[in-house]
């Protein structure tokens, strides 16, 4: 399988068998640096702490000199290697990840005491605007020696899915209690009639009156309801309303170019005579949809027909070492297939933009990238808030400190990929390559507008634990440290933590991620699919004045 060129931000090696396991051992006196800890370049200032280091371990460095803890090391989080004067900024992955409070000296525990957010932002013209580097650093992925399939259900506009799913929308939250009870009649054994069909999903939501329709949130709103009503993952489609909201059933299919081979019924609750009424009819007519979703049959289909969701939550200090950068090579992988993939979350990408501006294919491309973080950075004014007030104490725990350290290891989910366009929240993204869309860095919210944009696979790394479906596409959760994968073990599909535990590099496990991507679009159930999980994660973004 073709490797994909080495990404500025992936650490040249890790440590074969140095991982957490050691961590029940004591450590000797004087130990290397290998031995407890990863410098991801020969100039950064820290060193990321691959077990718990106590206080006065002496640690000899790569160029013979020795320092010594001066505090225990949680793993995870970061041991200066070199002295950093206060004001000063402090070097990872190569880039600035902040600047120093205070002074601070070689065997310090670097984090939240002693360094703080600076955004080192972009050189500046005679004239005080900020000059951005636009497609610098653009790359030509390796050709593929060969070419990769799934199996998937080919839908009548050309598009491929990679499952069944019968979807309940609802066009105000004045119906989601009623489809969620239509979805509970076809709980349990009752679907064992129909084994190709995955399931009957109801995806309700929290708005969807009390919005001027013609308002940013309620274009919001549709525009993700309308995403998941077309999406290629639906064999079969109800939309129930109430009958009297801002935002009604007609809105959110009208206009809608729908497959034609896509069954599609509507309901509200005040025509059809009530709650039980309605429940009546929505499961007679999804019964009635059951026969003909359940004679599809997955056929072969070319891996340049997936759509990859980026996403990642709960990180540590290892995400951007061993899961993101492993997602970010199985990125590459299906993109020199001829695939998409959508990086998203915003916020978590602030600070690290110029990694992305530098790979897009147009000036254009990178100015609405720059665009949509002016508008986050008003909107978190508006709110009281910067953007810098991130990571969440998770993070921290995990040893991420600045916005900046966290944003850097967030990009590299992208892999080395041109960005090729730029999207808002819950378009449909129909270029093919490596893409961006504007979401919020939380979990649930972002992976929505992903999944309404049109992904039908998605990848979300994890370091905390983070727990995540999203209906209708599968969602494969990697493990960015073996100590979480071993304790969740139930709830990841993958462990990148081997990367820094057994030595794997990171193309390795980026190849059997993708492999694992190929499997799951075939049909292969994910460990959230086996919990059933998906439906309430279903989250869109909420914006604007509710009246």
């Amino acid at each position: 399988m073709s490797t994909a060129p080495h990404h500025p931000l992936l650490p040249l090696a890790a440590a074969p068998g140095h991982g957490s396991r050691s961590a029940e051992h004591p450590l000797p006196g004087v130990v290397e640096l290998a031995d407890v800890a990863l410098l991801l370049r020969p100039a950064d200032d820290v060193a990321v702490a691959t077990r718990q280091v106590p206080a006065g371990t002496t640690v000899r460095l790569p160029d013979g000199t020795a320092v010594t803890t001066t505090s225990t090391l949680p793993r995870g989080h970061k041991l200066a290697v070199r002295p950093v004067t206060a004001g000063a900024e402090v070097r990872k992955y190569g880039q600035s990840i902040g600047r120093a409070k205070r002074d601070v000296a070689p065997g310090d525990h670097v984090h939240t005491h002693n360094l703080g957010f600076a955004d080192p932002g972009a050189e500046a013209s005679d004239d005080g605007a900020q000059e951005h580097e636009f497609g610098t650093a653009r790359t030509t992925l390796p050709e593929p020696a060969t070419r990769r399939t799934f199996r998937g259900y080919r839908r009548s506009d050309g598009r491929w899915g990679t499952r069944n799913y019968v979807g309940i929308l609802t066009s105000v939250n004045c119906s989601a209690s009623t489809a969620r009870m239509i979805a509970d009649q076809f709980r349990g054994p009752v679907l064992d009639a129909y084994p190709h069909v995955d399931g009957v999903v109801a995806l309700t939501h929290d708005t969807g009156c009390g919005l001027v329709p013609t308002s940013e949130g309620a274009q919001v709103t549709l525009r993700t309801l309308r995403g998941y009503a077309s999406h290629a993952n639906m064999a079969g489609l109800l939309v129930v309303g109430l009958g009297c909201e801002m935002l009604p059933v007609t809105s959110v299919l009208g206009g809608l170019e729908l497959r034609e081979d896509l069954p599609v019924r509507t309901l509200t609750i005040q025509d059809t005579g009530g709650i039980r009424a309605t429940v009546r009819a929505g499961v007679a007519a999804i019964t009635e949809m059951l026969p003909g979703i359940d004679a599809l049959r997955r056929a072969e289909a070319p891996a340049s027909e997936l759509v990859l969701g980026l996403n990642c939550g709960g990180s540590d200090g290892f995400s951007g070492i061993t899961a993101n950068p492993a997602l970010g090579h199985a990125s590459d992988l299906l993109v020199a297939q001829g695939g998409t993939s959508i990086l998203a979350e915003t916020p978590e990408v602030f600070g690290a933009e110029h990694l992305l501006l530098r790979r897009a294919v147009s000036e254009e491309v990178g100015q609405r990238l720059l665009d949509r973080i002016d508008w986050w950075q008003g909107y978190a004014a508006a709110g009281g808030g910067t953007l810098d007030n991130n990571p969440s104490p998770g993070n921290k725990a995990g040893g991420l400190t600045t916005i900046l350290e966290k944003s850097l290891g967030a990009v590299a989910k992208a892999g080395t990929a041109d960005l090729v366009a730029v999207h808002e929240y819950a378009e449909p993204v129909t270029e093919r390559g490596m893409t961006f869309m504007d979401t919020p860095g939380y979990d649930p919210v972002s992976v929505t507008g992903i999944v309404a944009g049109g992904a039908n696979v998605v990848v979300f790394t994890t370091g905390r634990g983070s727990v995540l479906g999203c209906k209708p596409s599968p969602s494969i959760k990697v493990a960015t440290n073996s100590d979480t994968y071993r304790r969740m073990r139930e709830d990841m599909d993958l462990d990148a933590g081997r990367i820094v535990e057994d030595g794997l590099s990171v193309e390795d496990v980026g190849d059997e991620l993708f492999e694992k991507i190929l499997a799951v679009a075939s049909g292969e159930q994910t460990v959230s699919e086996e919990l059933d999980l998906g439906a309430d994660e279903f989250v869109p973004w909420q914006l604007g004045a509710v009246t």
